[in-house]
């Protein structure tokens, strides 16, 4: 059964990534992760982020957060974003040996439908090994299936314009991909479905915000997909508004069961696990469940 997206933001920290045309690629990243994460989110399509802020992770610490997200489950899907360089155009996804190339050409596919141009979509192997994939975040990424999309050329002009005005639209597309894969209902963004966001200050904690929101911690890094407790200044931390989506989701509570469910909303319990492809009757806390519009 299909556990989560993880969203990775190539580099950061101290390791900026590739650099050109006044942009530096670990922030793109950043940005249009946060946006894939937020948007599946929205979805209610289970998500977790590798990183939140401007975080340096060495290529074993990111590994080993890859892992642990989902337990290292085969029904995990990993979105590695990065931006390129050396001078070419256009968009590029690189898939890993063990996969086929179904989710790579999707992508690619939606990304060209927003004006990008369709570079390919590939595998490479290690020189030493071709048994093995050349990129370590495809390479030792577990059972998770793992494909890495660049979204321009950072060192072009033409491109690096598109990356400054168009990296959303982009990320929207990887979303919507990603929902015609795992069989997931798509709609577009609405901006009254946006969500709030806090920006974290100097003494702030996790504690002390979930007690001026009044939400729980585990659900604040649920929803922002935190691995620790630790926060940065200046980091935004994402709030579902109360007003949004009220109509077409529901957010499971404890004691919560689909029979108790499928009775207060009014519908029955075939419906509402055909809508979130469940395939037996148990639930989890803080699960986002689709309800029929």
């Amino acid at each position: 059964m299909f556990q989560g997206v993880i969203v990775d933001a190539g580099h950061g920290g101290v390791d900026s990534g590739a650099v050109g045309n006044g942009l530096l690629e670990k922030d793109l990243n950043l940005e249009v992760s946060e946006y894939i994460y937020q948007r599946l989110m929205e979805l209610g399509i289970p998500a977790k982020m590798t990183r939140v802020g401007d975080e340096y992770l060495p290529k074993e610490d990111r590994i080993q957060r890859v892992l642990r997200l989902y337990n290292n489950s085969p029904y995990t899907i990993l979105i590695s974003n990065h931006i390129n360089a050396g001078g070419g155009e256009g968009a590029e996804v690189v898939y890993s040996l063990k996969n086929n190339d179904r989710l790579a050409n999707l992508v690619l596919n939606h990304i060209g439908e927003a004006g990008q141009v369709k570079r390919k979509v590939y595998q490479r192997r290690l020189p030493e090994n071709p048994n093995k994939d050349y990129y370590y975040i495809l390479r030792e990424s577990g059972n998770t299936e793992p494909i890495l999309i660049e979204y321009g050329f950072i060192d072009n002009e033409r491109d690096a314009k598109k990356l400054k005005n168009d990296l959303l639209e982009y990320g929207e597309k990887v979303v919507e991909a990603l929902a015609e894969y795992l069989g997931y209902p798509y709609y577009p963004p609405n901006e009254k479905e946006a969500k709030e966001y806090y920006l974290v200050e100097k003494g702030d904690t996790l504690y002390s915000i979930s007690k001026r929101f009044q939400i729980p911690i585990d659900v604040i890094k649920d929803m922002n997909g935190l691995v620790s407790d630790n926060l940065a200044v200046g980091q935004k931390l994402y709030f579902i508004k109360e007003d949004s989506k009220k109509d077409f989701t529901y957010v499971v509570k404890k004691g919560d069961t689909l029979w108790s469910i499928a009775r207060d909303l009014g519908i029955d319990v075939k419906t509402l696990k055909e809508i979130n492809h469940l395939e037996s009757d148990l639930l989890s806390i803080h699960q986002v469940l689709q309800l029929p519009n």
